[in-house]
């Protein structure tokens, strides 16, 4: 019954979305399609940390290779949106795997450092391939498929593509093999003792994250038509790390909270003051003296405390 209500209220909300436009506000459309975006990478890193109980500090490497594949495929080589696209996923995929399977022999910090190794590795070849990449100048206009120029179709094809990533990512979190991942993040050892080869699922549940991860990149090049490498530095990792733990990483539903959230802050506090960093730190602040479970912990908290009354 749970899943069904649930069920219910994702597609009721897929509905809404759909008649946003129908408003007549590009702003909403616009930022809209951003979130959308954001949700997604904060999921697919919740694969790594609300499922697997691996802290990445490098994820941001998977959403530059999905951004900058799909980009110069697009226009470079003068690719379909239509193989562009899985092409990008598919090698953010094989990248996550390829860095996935040294980091998954080591555990806890020392994993976390690796991923961030990593990741600025990928931000180094994005910085110095200028001829490919474009360098710090970034790499700019992407060339579009006439139907997703505009604002409204672009909108419409990101939240199917969205809907569609987040109900595979659902049912690869309720799986066997998403519940395995939880048994291996509650107790590696006793799961290991049971003969779940924990290394492998640790491996695996990195691929997944980085794939999706990826095509969260490469809709975000689309929108904003450009890469640039700060979307591989380190601060685009830990912005979606807290996005993750504002929502609440032991939840499926609490990244898209916590996505959601702090993108729609983020921008409003940058339309009155230049002091988003500071308001990032008061966060960060309040999530671990008053949120370790992050928003969706706060509204159960608050439902049980409605329920006792």
């Amino acid at each position: 019954m749970p899943q069904r209500n649930q069920l219910i209220a994702s597609a009721a909300l897929v509905v809404l979305l759909a008649l946003l436009p129908l408003a007549g506000s590009r702003y909403a459309v616009d930022l809209t399609t951003e979130v959308l975006i954001y949700v997604l990478f904060a999921l697919s890193l919740n694969v790594l940390i609300g499922f697997t109980g691996n802290i990445s500090f490098g994820h941001a490497a998977y959403f530059a290779i999905g951004g900058y594949t799909c980009a110069i495929l697009l226009t470079t080589y003068r690719w379909p949106l239509l193989f562009s696209l899985p092409a990008a996923v598919v090698l953010a995929g094989i990248v996550a795997a390829v860095v996935g399977y040294f980091c998954v022999r080591l555990t806890q910090i020392y994993f976390a450092m690796l991923t961030l190794a990593f990741a600025m590795l990928v931000w180094g070849v994005a910085f110095k391939w200028k001829d490919v990449t474009g360098g710090d100048d970034g790499f700019t206009g992407i060339n579009l498929p006439e139907s997703l120029t505009h604002h409204v179709s672009y909108f419409y094809f990101t939240l199917a593509v969205v809907a569609v990533a987040i109900a595979a990512l659902w049912m690869i979190c309720h799986s066997a093999f998403g519940l395995t991942l939880v048994a291996v993040r509650e107790n590696s050892v006793r799961t290991g003792f049971i003969g779940v080869d924990t290394r492998r699922m640790r491996w695996a549940a990195f691929t997944v994250a980085g794939s999706f991860g990826g095509l969260a990149g490469a809709l975000f090049g689309m929108y904003h038509r450009g890469m640039y490498i700060e979307n591989a530095y380190w601060t685009e990792s830990a912005q979606v790390l807290i996005m993750v733990l504002l929502g609440g990483m032991y939840s499926f539903v609490g990244p898209i909270l916590g996505a959601a959230a702090l993108h729609l802050l983020q921008v409003f506090t940058n339309q009155y003051t230049t002091y988003w960093p500071t308001v990032l730190g008061l966060i960060l602040l309040v999530i671990v003296m008053v949120l370790p479970d992050g928003l969706i912990g706060l509204v159960a908290r608050v439902r049980a405390r409605w329920g006792k009354t």
